[in-house]
Order: structure tokens, then sequence, then C-alpha cells
């Protein structure tokens, strides 16, 4: 516990001062905290310039989901996360999809909505009226705000207007009804964010004078359901075959999974939690906004009033022309961008776009869309046979070497030992370090 949180100066202090001046208010040793000003991929200049009172990096390992082919592409995916069986699982799940051709997506343009909203109003319905007969009014003065980026082909499209009933209090019955402006934005290759909440402040004032009242908020949704992606894979039944089980017995555990998320909003939020696995890991390797696509993507799931799962799977029956498959689909809102913001101001977002081929918005949209999909098969996959803990306490046995002290090609062996002895736990891989011997053990190579 920190003896006070009231640091005068600190975000105008160099790193190293506040370094200092950290330490000294929680009570440690500036030792203890050096780690955090190191980083090979983020410089600390530039996590200065990113957050407010940064002391320093936090790393991600980066991995690479193998063996995608999305719409006929080869792909390789970078993936940023620090669950273990995250890059394992999508990996191996598609591999399971490229026995029927991957993955095919499909996206929509990326229209962003803003939202204007305006409070006061003598006749709401007046003002409604007023608002939507000014709609070209409106829009060229959100445009003229970005001449350029109407000039790329987007800008504010449309516009729309609706009356909300807002409660006067909390937990009272009186309701005043307030007009919602929504902007309709083509962002292009950007996320967008400040590029419509830009507009948002910019026609306030004119929404104003047209109305005659008040503007309070004005600012983008997250719930991006003008810009859903989709995604689908087939894969032959027989292609599922494992465990001990048949392809038919896998496809059936799968479809039944789904079918009980469908049901149960408990289920629904664990299965789509394996989904935003995939999804989150390359948002966060892209530079996008990982928090903003969560909210978009669980406003979307309740969006019929019971939470629903983002991602469906059931068998379809062999036909004259084609065999037997499991088959899976995902829709979802993705606000991403591959210019601006954090693409920019970390040196490895770049390199790993380069990975994908520095694909566009919307094709990117569709790598997430799949990857999601395909982390979500693999964990449907082991939850409707085996169970979950089979192939993940495996992987998680080498978190558990590294954290007893193994390196290099030493943490395979304790990560073994662990799991041969069915006690996955830390004080085990301490013992089987300690047994193993020390310099054994610290060796990089054996």
């Amino acid at each position: 516990m920190a003896k006070g949180s009231r640091l005068p100066g600190f975000n105008k202090a160099k790193m190293a001062e506040r370094l200092r001046r950290l330490a000294d208010a929680i009570e440690c040793d500036e030792e203890d905290l050096a780690g955090l000003a190191e980083s090979a991929s983020l410089p600390l200049v530039n996590a200065d310039a990113m957050i407010e009172n940064a002391v320093g990096v936090l790393g991600l390992p980066v991995g690479i989901g193998l063996n995608f082919i999305v719409d006929g592409e080869e792909l390789v995916v970078p993936m940023a996360v620090e669950e273990p069986s995250v890059v394992a699982a999508v990996s191996l799940a598609a591999k399971l999809a490229r026995e029927g051709g991957g993955f095919t997506t499909q996206s929509d343009s990326p229209l962003m909505i803003g939202q204007v909203q305006i409070a006061h109003l003598a006749d709401a319905q007046a003002a409604q009226q007023a608002v939507l007969a000014a709609k070209e009014q409106i829009l060229a003065a959100a445009n003229a705000l970005h001449p350029a980026m109407r000039a790329r082909g987007g800008g504010a499209r449309d516009l729309e207007a609706r009356i909300l009933d807002v409660p006067e209090q909390v937990e009272q019955s009186s309701f005043e009804k307030q007009l919602i402006v929504h902007l309709l934005v083509d962002t292009q290759e950007a996320m967008g964010a400040n590029l419509v909440n830009t507009m948002c402040e910019g026609v306030a004032g004119l929404c104003e004078k047209l109305t005659g009242g008040k503007v309070r908020l004005r600012i983008l949704s997250n719930l991006a359901d003008r810009r859903l992606t989709r995604a689908r894979v087939r894969i032959p039944v027989e292609a599922l075959a494992d465990f001990g089980l048949t392809g038919e017995e896998v496809a059936r555990g799968i479809s039944d999974a789904s079918r009980f998320a469908d049901a149960d909003p408990y289920r629904a939020c664990t299965h789509n939690k394996g989904v935003m696995n995939g999804v989150d890991a390359v948002a966060i390797a892209t530079g996008n906004d990982w928090r903003a696509i969560e909210a978009g993507a669980h406003a979307w799931a309740a969006r019929t009033g019971q939470y629903q799962p983002l991602s469906r799977w059931w068998t379809e029956p062999a036909s004259e022309t084609l065999g037997a498959a499991l088959v899976g689909e995902i829709e979802l809102p993705l606000q991403l961008g591959t210019v601006g913001g954090a693409v920019k101001a970390n040196p490895l977002v770049p390199v790993l776009l380069r990975l994908l081929g520095n694909p566009p918005v919307r094709k990117l949209a569709g790598v997430l869309a799949a990857v999601g999909l395909a982390q979500n098969l693999a964990a449907l996959r082991a939850l409707g046979t085996v169970g979950i803990q089979r192939g993940h306490m495996a992987l998680h046995a080498r978190n558990l070497a590294v954290t007893a002290g193994a390196r290099g090609r030493a943490v395979d062996e304790v990560a073994r030992q662990l799991v041969a002895s069915g006690e996955i736990k830390l004080k085990r891989a301490e013992e089987i370090v300690a047994r193993l011997g020390h310099d054994w053990a610290k060796a990089e190579l054996l």
C-alpha cells in the first residue's frame, strides 16, 4: 500500500524520476521496479507519449497462429496473448478447417455510429422532424471537418434521429423524451473514434439551433452494428475423429455444446469468452482497441434481450455431392483500423501487420472473425469430448516450469515430469527443478 497517492508533477517528471518517486511512495527498492523500464519492442519514449504517468512497459508473448486458409489465402496470424493454450488450440482448429477448404468471410463497410444526445426539448417529435429535414446540412457540416476523408470516399454518409425515453432520475418511473441523432460515418481504414467524435462535436451547435434543445453527450457508439463481419467453415465429419472417438461423435459433442449456449446465457458467456480469446489476441497484435471490440461484441450478443452465443455449430448430413460435415458460423461487430493511433505508436505493430500482408481493414476483420471461430471450435472440440483440462493443464505446466526457474529446453522436461506426476502445481515444479539441479534446469540448452 502506498504512503500516499498524491504525487504532484509526476506526469512532468522524466521516467527515471517517476520510478524513484514511485518506489519511495510504496516503500520498495528502485531495483524492484527496474524491469518496468525494459522493453525490446516498445521504446520507453513511445510509451511515455502514449499514456499519462507512464513508468514502463508490460510485455505479452506474441505467437503465430498457423495453418489458416482465409478466403482461399494462406495466412500466418500474429496473436498477442498470455494464456498458454490459445495459440496451440487455434492452430489445431485451423488445421482441421483446411480439410474443408478453410474459412470464408464477409465484412460490411466500415460504418461507425456517432451519437448526439439532445435533451430539454419542448417537442421531441418536432425536433426529430427538424433534424431529419436538415439532414444534408448536418452531413455537410460534419464532412467539412474532415475534407480529406471525404475526398477518399469516406466521411458522414447518413443520419438517423430517434426519440428515446430517458428516466428523469434513477429508480423513478417518470421519463424525459430526448432526441438521439446518429451520424453514420464511413471511417475507411481507420477505427474512427477520434474522427467520429470530432464530427459529433462539430454538429452539436447546429443540432441545438434546429431543435431548441441542449446537446449533452456527443461521442461514437462502440456497438458497431453497421460494420458486422461474418465467417463460415465446413469441416468433413471424418476429419474430426480423435480421442478414440469417431468423427460423428466429435461433431455431435460440438453441436450439443453449441445448442447449450443457445439456450443458456451462463454457458453463452463462456462460449463467447472462447471466441474472444482469439479475436482479442489478434486485435492486440495489430494495435487495435480490444476493449471497444469486447464491448461491441457482448452488446451484439445481447441484442435480442437474452445473451446469445456469437457463433453456432451444427452437422449437415451428406448430400449427393458432399459428405456429412460440421458447419460453424460467426457474426459480430468489429471496429478496426489499420492506420493511426497505436498502429503507428508501437513500432512492432507494423511488423505484425506485414506478416498478414498489410490487409485492408475489411480483410483484417475477416481474419479476426475466422480466428474467433477457430478458437471456439478448439474449445468446443475439447469440451464436447474429453474435457478442457487435459490440453490446457499440459500447457499450463510450461508456465509453472518457467515460474519455478527452468529455462530453455529444460522447460519441456520439467513440464513433462509435472504432467506425468498428475500434480500440476508450482510447488511440485519447484521440487522437480531442485531435484534436476540448479545449473541443469537454468541452462538455455540441454
